[in-house]
């Protein structure tokens, strides 16, 4: 039985459910708020700085609470404050860091390339690289509704074994 030692409390987790894969990332998190369609999920978003032994002398370390939308299926009871955990597929996580960061980076990196050879000046061409960014997410901005169908949460109860 696969158990994972909880960083906080120095408990064990154990899934209750066999949904959970190699092949999915996981957060632990709270149940903040519930409507008809939606669970708001608080997850704890840490950057590599948080768990970095410096962190205190750098000041550069970043923890924030992030809240994701999961769609409430009928069988599922959970009440806001359950503790929870978010469940996501790792391909899913890959095709996010492609749309959010590689796409627009490549973007930016061929606009900055023809920009300087068309215009001969390096201000210019920056910030024809760095305007060129804004349609692009824009667009993305636009078919949010699509994305959300595409990047889909689930959520499953958990119990701690002291």
């Amino acid at each position: 039985m696969n158990t994972d030692n909880s960083e906080n409390s120095g408990e064990k987790f154990l899934p209750t459910e066999p949904e959970c894969t190699p092949d999915s990332i996981r957060h632990d998190g709270i149940i903040r708020n519930i409507d008809d369609k939606y669970y708001y999920v608080s997850i704890i978003a840490q950057s590599a700085c948080a768990s970095c032994h410096a962190k205190g002398i750098c000041n550069i370390s970043e923890i924030q609470e992030e809240i994701i939308e999961v769609p409430r299926k009928e069988n599922k009871n959970y009440k806001t404050g359950d503790k929870v955990e978010v469940l996501m597929e790792k391909t899913l996580g890959v095709k996010a860091v492609m749309l959010g960061y590689v796409i627009p980076f490549i973007i930016l990196l061929i606009t900055l390339i023809v920009s300087l050879s068309l215009f001969k000046n390096e201000g210019v061409a920056g910030l024809i690289s760095i305007g060129i960014l804004i349609p692009y997410y824009l667009f993305l901005y636009f078919i949010k509704d699509r994305l959300k169908k595409t990047f889909v949460f689930k959520i499953r109860e958990h119990s701690f074994v002291n």
